[in-house]
């Protein structure tokens, strides 16, 4: 499969995620955490299927779109290891991370700390949704919403 097609499938993926879990989200109270911003184009998406929620955005620095770019308050830029930690027991209804770089060993690297932060900043029953697999007791894997290839993004609840 070409890069195109597995990025497209990715994507498409995560867009399918996000809206199957859009009404049990809608059922847990809690801000909506966006891990890596990007340009925006998933933090446009959440707000427009959560309007009135705070969402509240991570990533190194702000490289998003003007119209997809979170107010300051909900903007927290630097190292999302670092910076994730103040927000440990907000008690998130979705905690969403797209920070996956498709290079292994940074990825690994990820993974040491990625799935500690994000059971650690959903409220009990709170939704993740990742592009990387999150190993954690706490973080329950969900089903797959039909044609979603397993391995291609990750759906979990906190326990």
């Amino acid at each position: 499969m070409s890069r195109l097609d597995s990025f497209i499938r990715r994507l498409t993926a995560q867009r399918d995620i996000l809206n199957a879990i859009i009404d049990l989200v809608a059922e847990i109270d809690g801000p909506v955490l966006e891990f890596g911003l990007g340009n925006g184009r998933t933090y446009d998406h959440l707000r427009e299927h959560f309007p009135g929620r705070r969402i509240i955005a991570f990533d190194w620095e702000v490289r998003s779109y003007s119209a997809s770019t979170p107010e300051p308050q909900d903007m927290v830029t630097g190292n999302i290891r670092d910076s994730g930690q103040a927000f440990l027991g907000i008690g998130a209804a979705l905690a969403h991370a797209d920070i996956g770089t498709g290079h292994d060993e940074i990825d690994a690297v990820t993974l040491t700390w990625l799935p500690q932060l994000i059971a650690g900043v959903l409220a009990h029953n709170g939704i993740a949704v990742s592009g990387l697999p999150l190993e954690h007791p706490e973080l329950a894997a969900l089903p797959l919403p039909e044609g979603i290839k397993e391995g291609r993004y990750f759906l979990y609840r906190r326990t």
